[in-house]
């Protein structure tokens, strides 16, 4: 997350989200949450510490308890100048001190806490040493919508996301496809999310003909034709929140079938999106999608779950599969982007970011999803 987005969250906003969490986390049966360098330290504080770093930084929740981040002294400026850094007391430790003496200090020694997935081995297998009678449980099993509620201003900040990845799609569709390579109209979205306030690209797919029936394919030498199907998916974060659309064209007419399967997955895509609504389940989005496709004939076709939850990163809980019963409520955002794939042939996937309203859903992607016809 970038400064300007820092700016964005308060001092109060910070502080509001640390005692929910801790309070959650009690409520969950744990002792407190342990908070290493990643998306939930960033979204609890407001900072971003070094990309690359093996010295501990620790942000120590417990419900009663004021939070502390615990950080190397060499960084602690920049600690201090995060937005959420009043809310919270900082305890630096010099090179050559123990940090997981200092961090011991602060827990509880006989409890069990939840810990960062991104949290390091080194750093775990040291806490435990160092508190013997602790256990841990990852955050993301623990607490597993932490993130996922979003409030009046994420929502604002997901929407515009969403509306700088429309933009690209707008542009990107105007550009020639047919004697380029994947890698090329895929550097035109990385430029374009750029332009349209992207800091960070996460992924840019571009999967012409027989590759798009290859979901998560990495755009690379194939020269696109005419006569290719060609999924676009791509997304990263604007201001520190998350896009993720896909749509497919076609370079040239499309065949009788190419476009009757397009319109299978568009009106399964549909009926994912009319399935979202409070105190539904998110499995009931995968099972109204995937029931229009296993209708049509594809159903073997259709691999992957219809949907993941987005924030501050691109891929988070909740996940629009079977099998989770988990009910959707307002403020929830995640994918409904079902899609067919036909191996040796091509694919179709179609995909909107979507947030749970008090009375459905509102689609944060508002391109058009017939298919688009390119050169």
């Amino acid at each position: 997350m970038t400064g300007s987005t820092a700016a964005s969250f308060t001092a109060d906003d910070y502080r509001a989200r640390m005692e929910r969490a801790a309070r959650t986390a009690a409520e969950a049966g744990l002792a407190g949450l342990l908070v290493a360098p990643g998306p939930d330290l960033v979204w609890l504080t407001g900072y971003t510490p070094p990309a690359v770093t093996e010295r501990l930084t620790l942000l120590v929740l417990a419900a009663g308890q004021d939070p502390v981040l615990v950080v190397p002294a060499l960084e602690a400026p920049d600690a201090r100048k995060a937005a959420g850094a009043p809310a919270l007391t900082l305890r630096d430790w010099t090179d050559g001190k123990d940090p997981y003496a200092a961090t011991a200090a602060l827990l509880d020694a006989s409890g069990r806490f939840g810990i960062s997935d991104n949290a390091w081995a080194l750093h775990l297998l040291a806490l435990q040493q160092a508190v013997p009678g602790s256990s841990y449980a990852s955050l993301t099993e623990a607490l597993p919508m932490l993130r996922a509620v979003k409030d009046a201003a994420e929502l604002e900040l997901m929407a515009a996301a969403g509306a700088a990845a429309d933009a690209t799609f707008e542009e990107i569709r105007n550009v020639p496809f047919a004697g380029r390579r994947e890698s090329e109209v895929a550097a035109d979205l990385d430029r374009l999310l750029r332009r349209h306030g992207h800091e960070q690209v996460d992924f840019t797919i571009v999967a012409s003909g027989p590759n798009g029936a290859d979901p998560h394919h990495e755009a690379g030498g194939r020269v696109i034709e005419r006569g290719d199907m060609v999924v676009l998916d791509f997304g990263g974060l604007k201001d520190g929140y998350g896009s993720d659309t896909s749509r497919t064209v076609h370079v040239g007419e499309p065949t009788d079938e190419e476009r009757r399967v397009h319109d299978i997955v568009r009106a399964a895509q549909e009926a994912g999106f009319r399935a979202v609504r409070p105190g539904a389940a998110c499995q009931d989005v995968d099972r109204a999608a995937r029931a229009v496709i296993a209708d049509a004939g594809y159903g073997a076709y259709f691999i992957h779950r219809t949907g993941h939850g987005i924030g501050v990163t691109t891929h988070e809980p909740p996940y629009m599969i079977e099998g989770e019963e988990r009910l959707l409520v307002p403020g929830m955002c995640f994918s409904v982007e079902p899609g067919v794939y036909l191996p040796g042939r091509f694919g179709v996937r179609i995909e909107d970011i979507v947030t749970v309203t008090e009375d459905g859903g509102r689609r944060l992607n508002t391109t058009t999803r017939e298919l688009v016809i390119v050169e």
